[in-house]
């Protein structure tokens, strides 16, 4: 983008169809990108309409550039038009100034102010004089909870929106549930809404003997009954109930009673074994949703309501993001009042939170006037707002982006669309396992695990944001504007902050805090739900196909290691990247808390003094670039480490992050390096190496973007460039050694696109111009050989290799543009010695342990000796 040149918006309404019921002013939110020095400061950013006119915008910087001007900005506004928007930065132009009466139409209370019993909220509206309260209630264990409400915390403040947080505990008498909540409740200039994000979760640690995690371990806790209430004043009492359906654009009417339960997804595979509880059975009772008005009794299979009570002069309405979606859940009114059921107790078994997992709920109360329009459904589902992918490119949205178009390879963009085109969608693969419910809702199916699978079809795997999908998704967002990307980024990154991330303080220190892996390969998920590990996995692991893992002699020795039937979070699968470019575009804060959570992880697991080991040793345990058994080189835990702390760092500006960054890379590479020890070709021990590497290219790039070109970006380029000159030397396509591979498949040929991408970018680092033609050549031999022979898969549609190729391979349109584009203008020539090898603290330990033990003997031997001698004497 140029200075003062306007950025069109362009809007997409994807929200559900509720059309027929409202109108009116709804606010909407984008995340906007600038270029370096374009967005000198917030009050320089502007929205303008086709004739000139601003309306209020509200800025929040979500990131700076190294000169301090904004790089993305959280820009939010209303308007009743949404077509002909623009973003302008002119400094010349002045600011919104809000007039002092400038308020929400339904105020919140704000620090200081004190609730009338200490667990309910009022909700007073500006124009009508009147009011609602909002309680939260739950019952588990044959004891019903309140939740106790301290005062606000304001973390918004207009001029278009206004939010307010409390961080609540639920008490029952005396009693205390160990269950912890955190609601927000964001309020609107121009709308009679509210709409709420809860946070319900079990902090506690979960029982998993033997690495095992299955439900109805130590630690969960079943809830029979989570639900939000809206209490009218006295004497206000609903006479009209109403229930509207998006889904079949009908609406449903009563005077006394009205509710919806949606027992299940409502799907063809409604009752799939995704769903088994702690028994290892299916609960769910029917298919789809069934409505009770009065004594009327009506039923559907995927609900899009929203639930309306009003008198003579008010309505009050309620509605739940995803309400299908997230099953089971219910509406329902009595005239007095209007509930939310999140964990509804019309489900029977109730909902088994497990120790460390989390929920997050999205739901909305409305209070306006009779005839005045709802805007409910389009505040609580705007329709989004994104800038064209010409737009996002100029701005340098992310490094080396490129918008998709026609001189964009055909090969590439065919087995990108596998995911949202034609016949195995990522869609329709969700269908085949049901994967849907609060739990699974977001997530991927795994079906590359079950391509050798016998038994019971279909076999439940669960995808976990493995190789950062959200992030595959955001970039291609960005490259094309569909807003099908966008859907899968944002579920993804839900699902993975509260299901996939184990939020406890209570367990090992390397499970603490780390997301979990993808189901166990090749094995059902069972009662392991997105945990990885089931305990049926000691019993039977129903798999077959490959070459047995005696046939690969010592590496099958090695790998069968690496195949333990147990285990935890770990730092190899510590994806976060996704987390930091949809909060970019979204604003979204619990994406950037989850981003800068991985980045704390890795400096936790690392952390000495948090071991029994600590009075042995304070070194580093090594967990953050532990890849596999003892190996602590060039692999995926390294790589996973060092994308999540340059996140953390870009995120947050605290140098630890960088620092940290800095000395894993010392201490996993060096530029002198024996790279034949490794082992570097046997893909199936050190296929991960490039992981690494393009870790390694991302931290010289960052580095060089902050203007550090110092001792590490050298140290960082040596080694990319000693790497690359071995590969465009001795590397291979893995394919071509099949009887090297346990499973000779698709994924191989997906995964060897890491090749290309480190060749090619460490390419425009080297200043030998043959051996850059080299590099480039051995690169584009690399992009060639994976389009060609992954399009000749009958599975290239699989989970697995499509997610790969979301993240790689989209950069060759920039490199291609900028071929002859060169960082560095001459070859480094620092010598940076001779490697050291990294001992971790555990091994230090045991050995420092061993020689207390040797002298503790030969000291207690030499007093035995003296003691004889005395005797003797």
């Amino acid at each position: 983008m140029i200075k003062n040149s306007p950025v069109r918006l362009h809007a997409i309404d994807h929200g559900p169809v509720h059309s027929a019921f409202q109108t009116g002013t709804v606010p909407v939110r984008v995340g906007v990108p600038f270029a370096q020095g374009q967005g000198e400061s917030l009050a320089s950013i502007h929205v303008v309409d086709a004739d000139g006119s601003r309306p209020t915008v509200q800025r929040s910087p979500l990131a700076f550039w190294p000169d301090g001007s904004v790089r993305w900005c959280l820009l939010e506004f209303a308007s009743d038009s949404l077509t002909s928007l623009s973003v302008v930065t002119d400094p010349t132009i002045l600011d919104d100034v809000p007039s002092p009466s400038c308020e929400p139409v339904i105020s919140l209370p704000v620090a200081g102010d004190s609730m009338d019993d200490g667990t309910s909220i009022r909700l007073a509206h500006r124009d009508l004089g009147t009011h609602a309260s909002l309680e939260i209630k739950m019952t588990h264990e044959n004891r019903e909870f309140r939740a106790v409400v301290p005062s606000a915390k304001t973390i918004d403040s207009g001029p278009v929106r206004w939010a307010q947080q409390w961080e609540l505990s639920f008490e029952s008498g005396e009693h205390r549930s160990p269950l912890l909540a955190n609601l927000i409740a964001n309020s609107y200039a121009h709308d009679s809404v509210v709409t709420f994000e809860l946070v319900v979760q079990n902090p506690q640690a979960m029982d998993h003997p033997g690495g095992n995690w299955d439900l109805g371990s130590e630690g969960s806790i079943v809830i029979d009954d989570l639900s939000v209430h809206f209490s009218f004043p006295e004497g206000e009492r609903g006479t009209d109930l109403s229930l509207e359906l998006g889904d079949v654009d009908t609406t449903i009417t009563a005077q006394k009673q009205l509710s919806i339960f949606q027992a299940s997804s409502g799907g063809e595979n409604w009752n799939s074994s995704n769903h088994v509880d702690r028994n290892g059975s299916v609960p769910l009772e029917f298919r789809g949703y069934k409505v009770v008005a009065d004594d009327e009794l009506h039923s559907g299979l995927r609900a899009e309501p929203v639930l309306r009570c009003h008198n003579a002069a008010v309505q009050y309405s309620v509605a739940y993001r995803d309400f299908w979606q997230n099953f089971p859940s219910a509406l329902s009114s009595d005239g007095n009042r209007l509930r939310v059921g999140l964990f509804p107790a019309e489900a029977k078994g109730g909902h088994e939170l497990q120790g460390g997992e989390q929920k997050t709920f999205q739901f909305a109360f409305e209070m306006k006037s009779v005839d005045a329009p709802s805007t409910i459904v389009a505040v609580l589902n705007p329709p989004l707002i994104r800038l064209s992918p010409e737009d996002y490119a100029r701005a340098g949205a992310l490094p080396y982006l490129m918008p998709r178009s026609d001189r964009s390879d055909p090969r590439y963009e065919s087995l990108v669309d596998l995911a949202i085109e034609g016949e195995d969608t990522f869609a329709i693969k969700n269908e085949k396992i049901d994967q849907f419910g609060w739990r699974h809702f977001g997530d991927l199916y795994g079906d590359h695990e079950a391509v050798d699978h016998r038994g019971e079809s279909p076999m439940i795997s669960h995808y976990n944001n493995q190789y950062d999908c959200t992030l595959g998704f955001a970039i291609q967002f960005l490259r094309s504007g569909d807003e099908r990307w966008f859907e899968l980024m944002t579920q993804m990154a839900d699902h993975a902050w509260d299901i996939d991330t184990y939020h406890t303080e209570d367990d090992k220190l390397l499970y603490n805090g780390g997301l979990f892996w993808h189901t166990y390969h090749y094995a059902d998920a069972h009662t392991a739900t997105h945990r990885s590990y089931p305990k049926r996995l000691r019993i039977s692991q129903s798999f077959d196909g490959g070459q047995d893992l005696e046939e690969l002699g010592e590496t099958g020795e090695k790998l069968a290691k690496n195949y333990a039937i147990g285990g935890g979070p770990a730092a190899s699968h510590n994806y976060s990247t996704g987390w930091m470019v949809a909060y970019y575009l979204t604003g979204t804060q619990r994406y950037r808390t989850a981003a800068i959570n991985a980045a704390d992880y890795v400096m936790r697991i690392d952390d000495g003094r948090k071991t029994p080991f600590k009075w042995l040793s304070r070194g580093d345990t090594g967990y953050s670039t532990c890849s596999a058994d003892g190996y602590y080189g060039p692999g995926r835990a390294a790589a996973n480490s060092t994308h999540a702390l340059l996140t953390g760092h870009e995120l947050t500006g605290e140098t630890k992050y960088l620092d940290r960054a800095a000395l894993l890379m010392r201490r996993t590479v060096h530029p002198n390096q024996n790279l034949e020890k490794l082992d570097l070709l046997n893909a199936e021990l050190r296929w991960f190496y490039t992981m690494y590497l393009q870790a390694l290219g991302r931290f010289v790039d960052y580095k060089d973007s902050l203007g550090q070109r110092d001792d590490d970006f050298q140290y960082g380029v040596a080694t990319l460039l000693h790497y690359a000159n071995w590969m465009s030397e001795h590397e291979r396509p893995t394919l071509s050694r099949p009887d090297e591979l346990q499973y000779p498949n698709e994924t191989w040929a997906a995964q060897d696109m890491r090749k290309w991408h480190v060749l090619q970018h460490a390419a425009q680092y080297e200043g030998e111009a043959k051996k850059r033609e080299r590099i480039q050549a051995k690169a584009g031999f690399f992009y060639d050989d994976v389009c060609d022979s992954l399009s000749t898969f009958k599975t290239r549609s699989l989970c697995r290799p499509v997610v790969l190729m979301l993240n790689f391979g989209w950069q060759r349109d920039w490199f291609r543009r900028h071929s002859d584009h060169t960082r560095l203008d001459s070859p480094l020539s620092k010598d940076f010695g001779e490697p050291q090898m990294f001992v971790p603290q555990r091994q230090i330990a045991i050995g420092r342990f061993k020689k207390l033990v040797v002298a503790g003997v030969a000291v207690f031997s030499l007093i035995v000796i003296v003691a004889v001698v005395l005797l003797v004497s």
